[in-house]
């Protein structure tokens, strides 16, 4: 399984966030720092797309994993909230064109 890391100890708000996704996901130096640009980012995984540095084969997962999540819990709670509806929705828009779900998030 594809995973990519996120240091929770430094998400403290959404800036913070989007950097750490850029680096760990690889995101093309394009990327919008918003959550609309994040799930464009992640809904293309199995694409040519280089929208990130994951190309997924067709019933792979990317995990993404936050550790020290307790800490964002604290620092920006939303955003926790944000993150898991969006992966849920990005998981349906998969499973809309026929495809398996492309991402698992883990809290740690």
């Amino acid at each position: 399984m594809a995973t990519a890391q996120l240091n929770g100890a430094a998400i403290t708000d959404a800036a913070s966030f989007h950097a750490a996704c850029k680096a760990a996901l690889g995101f093309p130096d394009s990327y919008g720092n918003t959550m609309d640009a994040w799930i464009d980012c992640l809904s293309y995984l199995r694409d040519d797309d280089n929208m990130s540095k994951f190309k997924l084969k067709p019933n792979e997962v990317l995990e993404i994993v936050i550790t020290d999540s307790a800490a964002v819990k604290v620092a920006a709670p939303e955003l926790l909230e944000e993150v898991s509806y969006c992966v849920a929705g990005i998981n349906d828009r998969y499973d809309d064109y026929g495809e398996k779900p492309a991402l698992k998030l883990t809290l740690k």
